[in-house]
């Protein structure tokens, strides 16, 4: 896990000038690898890279060499099939290797399978690979989106980079100005998070989730998606052959676990009140019995899952930490979070991940957790949905429209409104995602740049055309696996541990679990009772009981009451000082918040964007605001 930086251009005369740009823009994503750091360059080409070690920690330095100097490479992320792909390379092609780790075993295998190699990688990965013979660079981003990797092109040359950050500090160097993209703006305020391939940066943009890349000096990023998820039910026939299902899913899920805890450094877990991060807890303490578990929660009651937690602790016997997070942390570290972020989320349960992130770092260097099994396995409620609102299929379409007319004339916070609403809608026009921040009118009301022609069928029409035909659950986990997903969750999950010099790692977001995922029907996904039913008939013997059933909590953060009392001067604060009069109306937003105090409507989510987007503007556009970066942090409790 760790920070790379490349720069191509086509010309050479500027390499020592370039070289040092590229060291210098390096040091503000040193918190992804503070173990090391290292440039090299070559005619048109320069890499820096920031090392974070967890295998062969003597060894497999980057960037890393190989074939005589042919190949060079830099690479952010674990390969967890590595010792499998290098016997392979071994037994059929000869293969030879000066190191132990997975970063080498990337670069045989395109040396000797070539760019289809990206389809044998089980795990996390953003790679950059310089053919010195062919002068040409060859990239890739992992199936799922788990590793970043941002690319800006100028005038100057090319640069790819695990944080935009390191991109704006070389704007100079490829000649970039980038200005704010109000498309993405506008984007972010309805979706709570800037959806990809789009930054909020004009002339960044991100190397999209399944995709591999080449370039070559002087000329253009060309892309090639070697993996779409495609969800292919299986019939089912009878009890018999569902065991068998379930059984399978167990042990894809036990494999997975295995090759996640291959480090040579100590791993622990996140753990939550829920399923997901208690089955990967349960399986990786058949690998380490002295496996250390975090928690966070808050002290107000219902936004915490730490007693079902340290119950779940004790009942697999884990040592058990817990973090707190009160409002005045909150403060505290929102424009810190804002800067690591690079581009607005406002999904407020980043705060407490950062907290427990950096908790976590006292004790390891890595942790496993449980995102993408509602992706994969369907465990988010409005999953359900289809089921619900079954009976306004059969309603016909005028009359539906008439329907949703009503619905606008009912006041907001009136039963059954959004349902009549979403009832009158197709799929296509009411599904975008988990998050859906705001509506039309609420936006015209705050965004003066308010453009109609943007909504969110720009983000969600690829994923619903590739889906069509599809059962309607189905096509709700392709759109999240393309946008809520990548945009939202792994997102705050890379960034908020990386904040803390922490690698997390996702063992249901393996090509080989969406294997077997992609073979559930609907029936086995979602029922009238429960989510994600497979799994949980899968993990009945691996979880603790009294998790099994649990409905989803969802990690919430008390900023509705936080907002009305502790959070409430500090936030009109934020709104009065930002120097964003010109993009959003100010006034509207301090009407907002006093709608919010007085109860008159739950605005919380909608204060929480303007608020995080307010501070993203004030550190990188209007450069007011400067947090100050603390220094790595480094296992001291053990």
């Amino acid at each position: 896990m760790c920070g790379l930086l490349g720069l191509v251009s086509p010309s050479t005369t500027e390499a020592a000038a370039a070289r040092a740009a590229v060291a210098g823009a390096l040091r503000c994503q040193r918190h992804r690898g503070p173990d090391e750091s290292d440039t090299w360059h070559q005619n048109e080409v320069v890499f820096g890279f920031n090392r974070l070690a967890f295998i062969d920690l003597e060894h497999s330095h980057q960037p890393l060499h190989y074939a005589d100097g042919r190949y060079t490479i830099i690479f952010n992320g674990e390969i967890y099939n590595y010792l499998e792909l290098r016997a392979e390379l071994i037994e059929k092609h000869g293969a030879e290797f000066a190191t132990d780790g997975d970063t080498e075993a990337i670069v045989a295998a395109y040396h000797y399978l070539g760019p289809s190699m990206v389809g044998r990688l089980r795990g996390m990965f953003a790679f950059l690979i310089w053919d010195a013979e062919k002068r040409v660079i060859f990239g890739a981003r992992d199936p799922f989106g788990i590793k970043p990797l941002y690319y800006a092109a100028g005038p100057h040359g090319v640069a790819f980079s695990s944080e935009k950050k390191s991109l704006l500090e070389l704007g100079d160097a490829l000649g970039l100005n980038p200005e704010l993209d109000r498309t993405a703006l506008q984007h972010y305020l309805i979706l709570q998070y800037v959806p990809e391939p789009e930054t909020l940066h004009t002339g960044v943009r991100r190397i999209e989730s399944g995709t591999s890349f080449t370039v070559s000096p002087g000329g253009h990023v060309v892309t090639e998606r070697y993996f779409s998820p495609t969800f292919r039910p299986r019939a089912v026939h009878g009890e018999a052959d569902a065991s068998r299902l379930y059984h399978e899913i167990a042990e894809v899920l036990r494999d997975s676990v295995a090759k996640h805890m291959r480090s040579d450094v100590t791993v622990g877990a996140f753990l939550s009140g829920g399923i997901d991060s208690s089955a990967t807890a349960c399986l990786a303490k058949e690998h380490n019995p002295d496996l250390i578990a975090f928690t966070t929660g808050f002290e107000r009651q219902g936004y915490s899952e730490v007693d079902v937690a340290a119950e779940t602790a004790a009942a697999i016997g884990v040592k058990h930490v817990v973090k707190t997070v009160s409002p005045q942390e909150m403060m505290d570290a929102l424009p810190l979070i804002v800067w690591y972020l690079d581009d607005p989320v406002a999904d407020p349960s980043l705060v407490p991940l950062y907290y427990v992130a950096r908790e976590a770092r006292q004790y390891c260097k890595a942790v496993l957790s449980g995102e993408g099994a509602d992706e994969l396995f369907g465990g988010y409620t409005i999953y359900r949905e289809p089921l619900s609102l079954a009976p306004f299929e059969k309603v016909p379409g005028a009359l539906r429209q008439v329907m949703g007319k009503v619905s606008e004339r009912i006041p907001h916070g009136v039963r059954g409104k959004d349902l009549l609403r979403r009832g009158a809608l197709t799929l296509e026009q009411r599904y975008y995602g988990n998050a859906r921040i705001f509506m039309d009118d609420e936006l015209r009301r705050v965004l003066r740049t308010h453009d109609p022609r943007v909504t969110h069928a720009d983000v969600t029409a690829r994923p619903y055309r590739e889906s069509r035909g599809w059962d309607p659950v189905a096509r709700m986990q392709h759109v999240d696996l393309f946008t809520w997903l990548r945009g939202d969750i792994l997102v705050k999950a890379d960034k908020m541990t990386m904040a803390n010099s922490l690698e997390l790692r996702v063992p249901f977001l393996d090509p080989e679990v969406f294997r077997v995922a992609a073979q559930l029907p609907y029936h086995l996904k979602i029922t009238k009772e429960t989510t994600k039913f497979a799994l949980r008939r899968a993990l009945r013997e691996i979880v603790p009981p009294h998790v099994l059933n649990r409905k989803k909590l969802g990690f919430p953060v008390p900023i509705r009451h936080w907002l009305k009392d502790e959070l409430h001067d500090w936030a009109r604060d934020i709104v009065i000082q930002s120097q964003t009069d010109h993009l959003i109306d100010k006034n509207a937003v301090l009407q907002v918040l006093e709608e919010h105090r007085t109860d008159v409507r739950d605005h919380s989510r909608r204060i929480w964007a303007l608020l995080v987007f307010m501070l993203w503007h004030g550190i990188f556009v209007e450069r007011r605001l400067r947090p100050e970066i603390p220094e790595p942090q480094y296992p001291v409790k053990l």
